[in-house]
């Protein structure tokens, strides 16, 4: 009988104890600091321009091969028109656009020597670029 007593409050100080670890372990992997858009890498390679406006961003990334572009709201919240598109010289734009929260894209086209624009819409404000990259 004196066994079991001791036993459920180890229990239980053990229960608390996983909670809070479980706790800090999540904080720490998604750090407090990080913003959202931040959080998830959208494009591979190297930032070569940002184009602020006021309702968000528009980030152009180049790779050796390719060019990426992303949109990404300045206050991420209910779903809003945004688009994203990025075009190379001489060839087609691709395009994403639609109703989202956070971020309209990542869109990505072939740029190898080549130009490109890009253009940027978070709830009909937006900015574009003229030829970059050349």
């Amino acid at each position: 009988m004196f066994g079991e007593v001791a036993v459920a409050p180890i229990r239980r100080l053990l229960a608390r104890g996983l909670a809070v670890l479980v706790a800090v372990s999540a904080l720490t992997l998604a750090g407090p600091g990080t913003p959202p858009a931040e959080a998830a890498a959208a494009c591979s390679g190297r930032l070569v321009k940002s184009v602020p406006f006021p309702t968000g961003e528009l980030r152009i990334y180049k790779s050796r091969q390719y060019a990426c572009a992303v949109a990404v709201a300045v206050r991420p919240g209910p779903r809003r028109a945004m688009s994203v598109s990025v075009q190379p010289r001489g060839g087609r734009a691709a395009v994403d656009k639609g109703r989202f929260v956070r971020q309209a894209g990542p869109v990505t086209v072939h740029a190898l020597n080549r130009c490109v624009r890009a253009s940027g819409l978070v709830g009909g404000r937006g900015a574009s670029t003229g030829w970059i990259l050349c």
